[in-house]
């Protein structure tokens, strides 16, 4: 029995059927034999590379279908993407194991998502801090024609999902289960939104459920996909840095966004930064200058304190302005005291100081105004 499955193509679909994502006894028969003949050997229970029965994925034979599948996808209005097809995102192939297909929903053009995109990503159980940090990223580096791409999670992921949506951004969700399911069910409303405006994407067939390994193998999915990965709070055992590592592995940029050092929710940020090369960011305007093209509008603008009148000043007239009070006046003699200069130079300093209006002639002497 073939199963439909009569080409290479028809036998990606049908190994995302019987395998976990990446799955190494999988991954073993394909590079041997090809998806094709991999597929029939492990259909009949034939021998794997290493000489053993391949029999773990016998189980699901009997809800292979690929017809079905495709049915699903066009009552959807859902698609499967291939290797080769003119959309599919070529930066996946980066990966160790690349996903085998993809299912699709939304009008995104996936090949050109990779080019100019940031993955945000970061902790379910999120601070306020963070949720506002992750919405201005999300929303700058949308406005700046980035795609923004996330998980759909709870916490972090929500909050960029919701910041690129509301400057009309495109962005993309990345599901750990089937294109025709909702998860988590409480962000219905969130993936309909996305879907409309960007895509959700999935390298597990339609009626998969979500689960730890295919939420940690969408992650290198997510990491792929995007220019760079940025991370808003993270604890020691984040999954998010699996997406952060994920990236650095195929070279792509990683960032993160400081917190408080008290917060063990961004302990795995900082540590990402002191041990594992990831950059740090605090705005979109920064993401946008690490990720974005060199020069040009994409320049972060440097950050400096706010601009003072003394800042000007030479150092003369610094130090004597220093020793003036706004208050209380101070004679020539008093000032050439503090500020250790001669009487010559102090007056020449208070002149300066007078004519730019931070220093005035009393009464009874020299005061700041």
């Amino acid at each position: 029995m073939n199963y439909g499955v009569t080409d290479e193509a028809s036998a990606r679909l049908a190994w995302a059927r019987l395998s976990e994502p990446a799955d190494s006894v999988a991954v073993a028969l394909i590079e041997r034999f090809g998806f094709h003949d991999a597929f029939h050997i492990a259909a009949r229970g034939g021998t794997a590379p290493n000489g053993k029965v391949v029999d773990r994925f016998t189980a699901r034979l009997k809800d292979l279908h690929l017809d079905r599948d495709r049915e699903i996808c066009e009552r959807l209005g859902a698609r499967q993407l291939l290797p080769g097809d003119p959309e599919w995102p070529t930066a996946l192939d980066d990966l160790a194991v690349p996903p085998w297909c993809l299912w699709v929903r939304g009008p995104v053009d996936l090949a050109a998502v990779p080019s100019r995109s940031v993955a945000v990503v970061g902790a379910r159980t999120s601070t306020a801090y963070g949720n506002h940090v992750a919405a201005e990223i999300g929303a700058g580096t949308g406005a700046r024609g980035f795609t923004v791409v996330s998980g759909a999670a709870f916490g972090i992921d929500a909050a960029a999902h919701r910041g690129a949506l509301s400057v009309e951004a495109p962005t993309v969700a990345v599901l750990a289960c089937g294109v025709d399911r909702v998860y988590p069910a409480a962000h219905a409303d969130l993936i309909a939104a996305v879907s409309r405006a960007g895509g959700v994407l999935t390298e597990v067939p339609p009626g998969s459920a979500p689960t730890r390994p295919r939420f940690l193998a969408r992650n290198r999915i997510i990491a792929a996909l995007a220019t760079g990965t940025v991370v808003v709070e993270a604890g020691l055992r984040s999954g998010s840095l699996n997406t952060l590592r994920a990236a650095a592995a195929i070279g792509r940029p990683v960032a993160v966004v400081p917190g408080p050092v008290t917060s063990m929710v961004s302990a795995g940020c900082h540590r990402a930064v002191r041990e594992e090369g990831a950059v740090l960011v605090t705005d979109a305007a920064e993401v946008v200058d690490l990720l974005g093209d060199i020069g040009g509008d994409d320049l972060a603008p440097a950050k400096r304190g706010p601009e003072r009148v003394q800042d000007q000043l030479d150092d003369l007239p610094l130090r004597v302005w220093s020793t003036l009070a706004p208050f209380r006046s101070k004679t020539v003699e008093e000032i050439t005291v503090q500020a250790g200069l001669a009487a010559a130079e102090v007056l020449g300093a208070l002149g300066e100081l007078q004519g730019r209006g931070l220093a005035e002639l009393r009464l009874d002497g020299w005061g700041r105004v």
